[in-house]
């Protein structure tokens, strides 16, 4: 497929990048109404695939206007379905081997102890008499046990879509386990996600990395929306605090006070939203079996992930004291951080980028939200030691319980299927990956509508930045 070209400002910046779009309506259930024994489906989302492909009919004679992306690409709204999708996709793709499964599991282990053991061996002053070079070299150490706890964390997280195996049980056991290891509350997550994947791109149900709207972000920097379009450029010192900010602590801090979450919990159907909102002691977290993000129904399984994460406190508690803390700061903290790094960067960089669309709900539906993602590359790293998670996004979100180990496959059999609309930003693969982040940050500062949208189009949102970058934003009258 050849790659989209965007308007002369920017097209030969993008080379690789390939877009997508899709189109239905809305009628997935709540956000709330998900379980971790609903969420593998083998249907991507609970509306019917009739139902989809007569929205995809409809939406072709639907007048939009002219929608622009943030690099001045005109985006089009996609005629394809969910069940294109899926009969495209050969049917071994679907097949799951527990035992595969586990052999990873146990590859990823073995690194992780064959790692481990090396430098508690061998990067010691006897071998390795000069400081500086154990600093260096433990700094090494940091970094690949994160590479490589990042690879269980995605095994975790095939499991808490049913893809790592056709049994659940052994699916949620796996995944308790390795998550809990890695101080992820497993069902609570497992849910939570589940939700994200059912509301993706919408901008009041999605679950992760839901960007602010114009209003949003002039509220957040004093100022009135019409005011964003004459402001001077963020200094890229604040764009860097930000992004050491969402690298060090994002993880943590989402799963504490679900920030870069939807915050309309009042809609929660039990009433356990009332008077709570993201932020910290705002009552929406990962750890309480009362959050709004869960239902009464799922507050056992917030106990055990509670328990889970108390188990390997504990586990952490004895072996600090028994090496210290010091030691185990180096052994187990840093590659934690470098977890949540990896975590917090490709969770950013699939559902935020200067090419994709967010929806109002009106606007929103299933296969255009699964269709708002992006592929990107990351080499030898991405493909074997993190499992494939960076490079085949895009069909992970239209089919879920997939496993890793098909999915290049099945990305292959839907790209004819979208055509143009399949995006993907494979430009100098790990390095491109590393620099998205930087680009995404400056570009991608607030959503709003296309200034040439009509209609429905008016709920096709696109970035917008006040750096000077790509689309400019549109231009508000004065609220009188």
């Amino acid at each position: 497929m050849a790659p989209a070209t965007s308007t002369a400002r920017q097209a030969a910046k993008n080379p690789a990048l390939k877009r997508n779009v899709v189109v239905d309506s809305d009628s997935s259930p709540s956000t709330a109404d998900v379980s971790p024994i609903d969420s593998p489906r083998p249907s991507a989302s609970s509306t019917s695939l009739s139902s989809m492909a007569s929205d995809a009919a409809e939406s072709k004679t639907e007048n939009y206007g002219k929608l622009i992306d943030t690099y001045g690409n005109q985006f089009e709204v996609p005629d394809f379905t969910i069940k294109d999708i899926r009969d495209a996709i050969p049917k071994h793709c679907f097949e799951r081997s527990a035992i595969r499964s586990m052999l990873y599991v146990f590859r990823d282990m073995i690194y992780l102890a064959t790692t481990f053991y090396i430098w508690y061996n061998f990067v010691t002053p006897e071998y390795i008499p000069s400081k500086p070079v154990r600093i260096v070299l433990w700094g090494v150490y940091g970094f690949l046990q994160g590479l490589f706890g990042t690879g269980l964390w995605v095994l975790a997280h095939e499991c808490g879509h049913g893809a790592f195996s056709p049994s659940q049980r052994f699916n949620n056991i796996v995944g308790w386990v390795l998550h809990s290891a890695l101080l992820v509350p497993y069902f609570s997550w497992q849910m939570s996600h589940s939700k994200h994947h059912k509301a993706t791109g919408n901008i009041e149900r999605d679950m992760v990395f839901v960007p602010r709207t114009r209003e949003q972000q002039a509220t957040r920097i004093g100022r009135l929306a019409h005011e964003l379009a004459e402001l001077t450029e963020e200094t890229p010192i604040a764009t860097l605090i930000h992004l050491i900010g969402q690298q060090l602590i994002g993880w943590p801090n989402y799963l504490m006070t679900n920030v870069t979450g939807h915050n309309y919990h009042e809609r929660q159907r039990e009433g356990r939203g009332k008077g709570k909102k993201n932020g910290f002691g705002g009552g929406v977290n990962h750890f309480d079996p009362r959050s709004p993000l869960y239902e009464n129904k799922d507050a056992y399984l917030v106990v055990l992930s509670d328990i889970g994460l108390l188990i390997t406190g504990f586990v952490l508690y004895k072996l600090v004291q028994k090496f210290g803390f010091a030691n185990m700061a180096v052994w187990y903290g840093i590659p934690y951080l470098w977890v949540n790094h990896w975590l917090v960067a490709i969770t950013f960089l699939q559902h935020t980028d200067p090419s994709l669309p967010h929806y109002t709900p009106d606007a929103w539906n299933f296969v255009r939200g699964a269709a708002a993602t992006i592929d990107r590359e990351f080499g030898f790293i991405g493909r074997h030691l993190l499992h494939g998670i960076i490079e085949t996004h895009v069909l992970h979100h239209y089919v879920s319980t997939i496993p890793f180990y098909n999915a290049d496959e099945a990305t292959e059999a839907i790209k004819p299927i979208m055509g143009r609309h399949y995006r993907s930003d494979t430009s100098e693969g790990p390095v491109g990956f590393i620099k998205a982040m930087w680009k995404s940050a400056r570009w991608c500062q607030w959503i709003e509508p296309s200034e040439g949208a009509v209609g429905a189009g008016k709920g096709v949102l696109f970035f917008r930045n006040r750096n000077g970058l790509g689309v400019k934003p549109m231009k508000m009258a004065a609220s009188s």
